[in-house]
């Protein structure tokens, strides 16, 4: 049964399947798609492939690593990836969380079967105001996709 929160978010009932690999795709791969990563890994079957990249270089970001540690999460020692570094190339689904991400998935898979989902994400580097309000606009992040991913992929 799909609840309030899946139809708010956009996700029906028979969209709940398990795919075997996920690629969450962003701008820089330093915030919103190493998070979506993190907690991929944390909720789906160990058997799913999940990877993460920017299309664009960038720079780890600190408030990610301190949210993701509230939820027993880590990014260990890993690096923004660009989508040039991955090693696989096929995907399942490609869920991009900007709107630069979504155009260039929809571009690079032109001839692929392979679906690709835009889940419009805010960029939490615009919040402003003390250290605490900042984490606030990360957490608002990480909490919004870990709704998305639990309603989308069903765990």
């Amino acid at each position: 049964m799909t609840s309030a929160r899946d139809i708010a978010d956009g996700v029906t009932g028979r969209e709940k399947t398990g795919p075997g690999a996920i690629l969450f795709l962003c701008g820089m791969n330093a915030i919103r798609s190493p998070m979506a990563e993190a907690l991929a890994r944390s909720i789906l079957p160990a058997g799913t492939y999940i990877a993460s990249a920017g299309v664009r270089p960038g720079e780890r970001d600190p408030f990610v690593d301190a949210v993701l540690a509230e939820k027993g999460l880590t990014l260990g020692e890993r690096l923004p990836h660009h989508l040039d570094d991955l090693e696989d190339s096929y995907f399942d689904v490609i869920v991009t969380l900007a709107p630069e991400a979504h155009h260039r998935a929809l571009e690079m898979t032109r001839t692929q079967s392979v679906d690709v989902e835009y889940w419009p994400t805010a960029d939490p580097t615009i919040a402003r105001g003390t250290r605490e309000q900042i984490l606030g606009a990360y957490r608002e992040v990480r909490d919004a996709l870990e709704r998305r991913i639990r309603a989308r992929f069903g765990q």
